[in-house]
């Protein structure tokens, strides 16, 4: 096997009780790319408790381009991703799902999309082989709600077979079920993405392991991806935005309890307006909504200077050869 420093492809599989699938899975894999690319292949087995370990460990005995990360625990795709991610030393880094339904076979084509001057290119399933309720349609309204909310026009948020270049994940950190928006984060840090139809296979072996419950986790995800990709580095302006709102609803409920008491022929009484204690709510709101974006300044800058982190990124610096 190549050394790290010549692996072109890491092939990272996440594998959760996928044991009858692992096999042809490796197999369809060295098909594709054997003779053709250096690579390596990365599962990570999370937590699981059927037969896979042992098919992996079999796999491992029989080829040295295979490296098992096993987990204590289930931790979570996002996790097994990360772990991959971390631990791959190709230039090119491709994660496939491990119940088959990802095409191997497409990887090339993947290829010759990013070399075309990409740095991540996403598979599109057009032609989805999953349940129309429980899968389809859901992934239909988070796909675009997500590219409406980031900016990103993909089709296909939760496809797992993507083509990264390396470097474009290098600072990206992943946590919850974040690992379908790194098209998003890397396209806020200037990296160039695209997108290209892909097989997509039923599934013939094993159980599928998620449902309607994922999309609740998706909305609640988008939720911090817009927050970090918009207001990361200023959180004051959401905070103090929504601040200055309320003092402008507290002002004009304020101003309203105040003509029916002195200028309205009504003189409602102000201890039965319901609109001072809206005032009073406001006015409360307003002063938390402000001193919580103060707190999550410096949070946010204590975060930046522990680091070292630039809050910018730079693709290549330019300087004359002409020296004075």
């Amino acid at each position: 096997m190549a050394n790290g420093q010549d692996i072109e492809l890491s092939i990272v599989i996440p594998v959760l009780n996928e044991a009858d699938n692992l096999q042809q899975l490796y197999d369809e894999i060295c098909n594709t790319a054997d003779g053709r690319y250096s690579y390596e292949i990365l599962f990570i087995d999370d937590g699981s408790t059927d037969n896979s370990f042992a098919v992996l460990s079999k796999i491992l005995q029989n080829s040295e381009r295979v490296r098992v990360i096993r987990f204590r625990r289930n931790f979570g795709q996002t996790a097994a991703l990360s772990a991959g991610f971390e631990h791959a030393r190709g230039r090119i880094i491709i994660p496939l799902d491990a119940d088959g339904q990802n095409d191997p076979a497409d990887i090339p084509r993947l290829i010759e999309k990013l070399n075309e001057g990409y740095d991540i290119v996403s598979g599109w399933r057009r032609k989805r082989h999953d349940n129309v309720f429980t899968r389809k349609l859901p992934s239909w309204a988070a796909n675009r709600l997500i590219a409406a909310i980031t900016g990103v026009k993909l089709h296909d948020f939760g496809c797992t077979l993507k083509v990264y270049r390396a470097t474009s994940l290098k600072e990206i950190r992943l946590y919850g079920e974040m690992h379908r928006f790194i098209p998003a984060l890397a396209s806020w840090s200037g990296e160039k993405v695209s997108e290209l139809v892909v097989n997509h296979r039923p599934r013939t072996k094993g159980v599928a392991k998620y449902g309607l419950a994922r999309t609740l986790k998706v909305v609640l995800d988008l939720i911090t991806i817009k927050f970090l990709m918009s207001f990361s580095t200023k959180p004051i302006y959401i905070f103090g935005g929504l601040g200055v709102l309320s003092i402008l609803g507290a002002s004009l409920s304020g101003t309203a309890v105040l003509y029916q008491k002195f200028i309205s022929t009504s003189h409602l009484s102000m201890n039965r307006n319901p609109l001072l204690v809206l005032t009073a709510m406001l006015i409360t709101a307003s002063i938390q909504f402000i001193l919580m974006g103060l707190l999550a300044e410096m949070l946010v800058r204590t975060y930046h200077e522990s680091q070292d982190r630039p809050i910018y990124v730079i693709e290549k610096i330019f300087e004359s050869e002409n020296k004075v």
